[in-house]
């Protein structure tokens, strides 16, 4: 717990300019899509501390940001949340992936302007690590086919199947 918050007071120390930890600029600078890393990436990011790492995490750009949200550390992979530039497209994949952490699902769930998007409630709803709750609280603004889907999957909890079913049969699907 104590260690937590230290690492808590280094982020907003990182998050106001007041820190001294250093990161390579190319890491920190957006490259465009066809420009490939110059060097093995995960390599670099494996080597640094942990104080690296969320620096890295909370100003990173997009290459660092899809190694650091699989990062050992919880906290870490919660910062990267916290990046000023990470795009609905990330958010997106990260609620499709079914290795993401709950606590991560949780955090996307928490913000509105992620859960505005369509896709990113779709991908929650379909997602069987997402809890429960929160699935079944976006399953009634589905489109009617993504619900006739979802009444067919088996890849989801049974309550968020047998509500889109139930959804299906309501509007007259």
């Amino acid at each position: 717990m104590e260690q937590e918050k230290d690492l808590t007071a280094l982020a907003d120390d990182i998050q106001q300019g007041r820190d001294d930890i250093t990161v390579p600029e190319e890491l920190l600078e957006e490259r465009p899509p066809e420009k490939a890393p110059t060097r093995n990436l995960q390599a670099e990011i494996q080597a640094m501390r942990v104080g690296e790492r969320l620096k890295l995490a909370l100003k990173g750009n997009r290459d660092a940001r899809a190694l650091l949200i699989r990062d050992p550390s919880h906290l870490v992979r919660r910062f990267v949340l916290q990046n000023a530039r990470i795009t609905d497209e990330e958010i997106v994949a990260l609620a499709k992936n079914r290795n993401a952490d709950r606590e991560l699902l949780e955090e996307v769930c928490r913000r509105k302007e992620w859960v505005s998007n369509y896709q990113v409630r779709l991908a929650l709803a379909t997602n069987p690590k997402t809890p429960l709750s929160v699935a079944v609280r976006f399953v009634p603004t589905l489109l009617p086919r993504d619900l006739r889907q979802l009444a067919k999957s088996k890849n989801v909890p049974t309550a968020v199947c047998g509500m889109a079913k139930r959804l299906v049969i309501e509007r007259g699907g």
